[in-house]
């Protein structure tokens, strides 16, 4: 029985073309994409790929810390092809998630440990605001409808 299991982690870890393609299409982007738009990447390099063999493949691939499963507690899971801990920034205009280029602070697990005496593995802290092109578009839009109000208030 034992080896039946060896041979079934084997066979799983084994590299396939469909997860070399699945993994190569998440490095190959800067977002955080969601199983559906990775399924649609892929289908251009493999027609006839299903959607349940990337869903696998995505599940496999975060087992064995290839990739990152993002939950922001939304409906579904946002992928990241960099396994390496990092903080994300979500644009609450667009949804977008980024990633933020700072060092992670592994003082606040140091921190957590001393107080509480808990065992820390990780932690994750997200930012949540505008990104640069939401903000930009935003200020834009309140000019121009700072600048129609005023324009309306002239022709009395």
């Amino acid at each position: 029985m034992l080896e039946k299991e060896d041979k079934g982690r084997e066979l799983k870890r084994r590299s396939t073309r469909q997860r070399k393609v699945v993994l190569e299409v998440l490095r190959g982007t800067k977002s955080h994409p969601t199983a559906d738009w990775v399924y649609e990447e892929v289908r251009k390099r493999i027609p006839n790929i299903s959607l349940g063999t990337v869903y696998r493949n995505l599940k496999l691939l975060r087992d064995m810390g290839e990739i990152m499963e993002l939950d922001f507690g939304s409906t579904y899971s946002r992928f990241d092809g960099n396994p390496e801990p990092h903080y994300h920034f979500t644009c609450v205009d667009c949804a977008r998630v980024l990633d933020v280029d700072i060092p992670v602070a592994t003082e606040l697990e140091d921190e957590v440990r001393k107080r509480h005496g808990w065992e820390v593995f990780s932690h994750r802290v997200e930012f949540y605001g505008l990104c640069a092109e939401c903000s930009r578009r935003r200020r834009e839009e309140q000019e121009r409808g700072a600048g129609t109000a005023k324009a309306q208030g002239q022709g009395r």
